[in-house]
């Protein structure tokens, strides 16, 4: 009896078992349901808004602001979304809910409209992966040439830009590839072309042609090696400028580093067309930190002679532009109101006051000039007025002061002045704020500024305005710059965004860009 009832659980047993049922029919594929988020001021799609599900799961809208949501389990049916994005706000319900919920249908669609805050609009990324990866999914058309991956990037930091031979180059720190999660670190590039001369307009986007190694993956542009270390290879400072025989070569300031913070040499590069790669022409000694290119120059024609401006962060080192100058570091001027020929010492600053005991600022050879930080310290020892100063800027609605990390400053034909993108250390969060400010001259005195970007808990750095771009005599300016979670202490780096270059426009027309 013993042997028959255990027979006869184990047939009940395996009766019941999932592995005796039949297998599920195959499913087809489910048809997305397309959600498109638009901004209420313009109607144009809002990238980078999460979409964000009662059990957490999350999506993002492309640069033409869809997500295509074909979720098993939550078709045909109504599903509450959160909506959120840096700089922009959505409207909540009597519950306090930012959000609404959609009738989720397979090929149905909605429209979501969110409220801009910030100044700027969010347009499209630049690079990395799956740019328009849900217009894609949608069967929708893409204004860009690769709208899901170019060059095997899937990140870039930092853009640096400089037109040469009528292209548009553009150059980026550290890359990141699909196939291993290391990439690399000597600088990589493309080329565009510009607006009215083949190039898409700016407000669509813009098609990158990477210069690429044999596996297709963008290369190395400042290829450098040391025996027996792994270096990092940072460009900047780029310029266009005639060599001794009047040829125009492309240059720019590299730096050779081990890790992020210690410098092992640093100088001057210049771009051989031929190899299409820049070569190491001079290094300079390490102890020289402003007499060469830095950040993103601008040119300026100052009592007839043309000069390269250079930030760091503020315009305030010049040197002629030509070839032979920038390697010359007795070339170099400084914006300052230090004694000429003189090196700044805070227990004793060496002031260029003139007879009346007014602070003389003017362009010096050899000569140092002076830091934001240094100007603020003259200030709290009441070894300069406040207004005597140069660079501190202050939030104009505020009054608060404004550090300058870094940015770009341009002329404007429509301010009639110089204006400034820039970014701010320590605002709302560290390195994800962004100001726009004007001054009459390169060297100001910069003094207030407007916040146009923010960023909750995020960065943005390097933001970096495009004169190339810009539209109806300078009414319409075009900036981008590298969002990442790097340095901002968020642990949820937004997926295909993280570490890529996201470029926002802004109307200097608007109201609340008024500076007086």
């Amino acid at each position: 009896m013993r042997v028959v009832a255990l027979s006869l659980v184990t047939a009940l047993i395996a009766a019941a078992s999932p592995a005796a049922e039949a297998p599920a029919p195959a499913t087809t594929p489910i048809q997305p349901f397309k959600i498109q988020v638009v901004d209420d001021q313009t109607a144009r799609g809002v990238p980078l808004v999460e979409l964000k599900t009662t059990n957490q799961d999350r999506w993002y809208t492309d640069s033409a602001g869809y997500v295509a949501f074909n979720e098993p389990g939550l078709m045909n049916r109504k599903v509450f979304f959160t909506v959120t994005s840096h700089g922009y706000q959505f409207p909540k319900d009597g519950f306090g809910m930012a959000g609404r919920a959609l009738d989720v249908k397979p090929g149905g669609a909605a429209v979501l409209r969110i409220k801009r805050l910030n100044v700027a609009e969010r347009l499209y990324r630049v690079t990395g992966q799956g740019i328009y990866r849900d217009s894609v999914l949608l069967g929708l058309p893409a204004p860009i040439r690769q709208p899901t991956l170019n060059a095997e990037v899937t990140g870039q930091d930092s853009v640096m830009t400089a037109i040469y031979r009528d292209k548009l180059y553009w150059f980026w720190g550290d890359t990141n590839r699909v196939r291993y999660p290391l990439g690399h670190f000597q600088m990589s590039g493309a080329t565009s072309l510009l607006p009215g001369k083949g190039g898409l307009p700016p407000s669509q986007g813009v098609n990158l042609d990477y210069f690429v190694d044999a596996e297709g993956f963008s290369r190395k542009m400042a290829p450098m090696t040391r025996p027996g270390q792994a270096v990092l290879v940072w460009l900047d400072g780029f310029v266009v400028v005639p060599d001794a025989a009047g040829q125009q070569r492309m240059a720019a300031h590299y730096a050779q580093l081990k890790g992020l913070g210690h410098v092992l040499e640093h100088g001057l590069m210049l771009y051989n067309d031929r190899k299409e790669i820049f070569e190491k022409v001079l290094e300079l000694p390490q102890a020289e930190k402003w007499r060469h290119p830095q950040g993103r120059p601008v040119r300026w024609t100052d009592g007839g002679k043309d000069y390269y401006v250079f930030p760091a962060p503020y315009p305030v080192v010049r040197a002629p532009a030509t070839l032979d100058a920038l390697k010359d570091m007795s070339a170099y001027e400084a914006f300052t109101c230090l004694k000429p020929g003189s090196r700044f010492d805070k227990s004793d600053p060496p002031l260029h006051r003139d007879q009346a005991g007014k602070l003389v600022w003017a362009w010096k050879a050899n000569t140092d000039p002076i830091t934001q930080e240094q100007e603020a310290d003259l200030i709290k020892a009441r070894k300069i007025k406040p207004d005597e100063a140069r660079f501190q800027l202050r939030d104009i609605e505020g009054g608060k002061t404004i550090k300058l990390q870094g940015g770009t400053f341009h002329p404007n034909a429509c301010r009639k002045k110089w204006i400034m993108v820039g970014l701010q250390v320590w605002g709302s969060s560290m390195l994800g704020e962004v100001w726009f400010a004007q001054a009459d001259s390169p060297a100001g005195p910069w003094t207030t500024a407007r916040k146009i970007v923010t960023h909750d808990k995020y960065s943005f750095y390097h933001p970096c305005h495009h004169p190339y771009f810009d539209e109806e005599g300078g009414r319409i300016i075009y900036f981008d710059g590298t969002y990442t979670a790097t340095f901002s202490g968020n642990e949820h780096p937004t997926p295909r965004y993280d570490y890529n270059q996201i470029m926002y426009r802004l109307d200097l027309a608007d109201p609340r860009l008024r500076m007086d």
